[in-house]
């Protein structure tokens, strides 16, 4: 069984749109998938990224339009300039973590994570936001106050994790058995075609 390390940000716009096609993937092929959220703009700092705020007008005029192609090409709904962005991802990060200790269908939270913050205009660092989230994606939402210290030390650990296995931007996916790095949305299909061929 191959298993796949998915680094990922939960206010990273590319994390939403890809949607839940990692998981039909990981479905399709009988993959494992370990959900390690992160400190996204540390692991920009740690491999040579930039953060968005510090990027160059050209490179953010970019974006703002790729991102709505891509909304436009998946036909999933998209705000541009969310009312809450970007937000402190460590507690949603560390609900996240929370979960996937718990068990139970952590793709979905993720999604509701990232659909929260670029669909839905929510705050995903409120507690009552993480909370409502939990619950509606079959969690128990006391998971928003009982994971907080394995959730924090887990946390940093998926940052370092993160940097050892070469990945510098999100989302990230790792496959652990072959080594084969794919970032980026948009190169969901190709992870598809390796785990095809294993």
């Amino acid at each position: 069984m191959a298993h796949i390390d998915y680094y990922l940000g939960t206010i990273s716009p590319w994390c939403y749109l890809a949607g839940d096609r990692l998981e039909q993937i990981a479905a399709r092929h009988g993959a494992q998938i370990t959900y390690k959220p992160l400190d996204l703009l540390q692991l920009f700092d740690r491999t040579g990224g930039v953060r968005p705020a510090q990027r160059h007008a050209s490179r953010m005029e970019y974006r703002n339009q790729e991102l709505p192609r891509w909304a436009d090409h998946l036909d999933m709904p998209l705000n541009l300039k969310p009312a809450h962005w970007p937000v402190n991802m460590a507690p949603s990060s560390y609900a996240i973590i929370a979960a996937q200790a718990a068990g139970g269908d952590v793709g979905a939270l993720v999604q509701g994570f990232l659909r929260a913050v670029w669909a839905e205009e929510r705050d995903i660092s409120d507690d009552a936001v993480i909370r409502d989230i939990l619950g509606a994606n079959g969690f128990d939402p006391s998971l928003a106050d009982t994971g907080l210290f394995v959730g924090a030390e887990t946390y940093g650990r998926n940052l370092e994790q993160a940097v050892a296995a070469g990945a510098f931007g999100a989302p990230f996916y790792v496959v652990r058995e072959t080594d084969q790095r794919f970032w980026g949305q948009d190169r969901l299909d190709f992870l598809d075609r390796h785990l095809a061929a294993l």
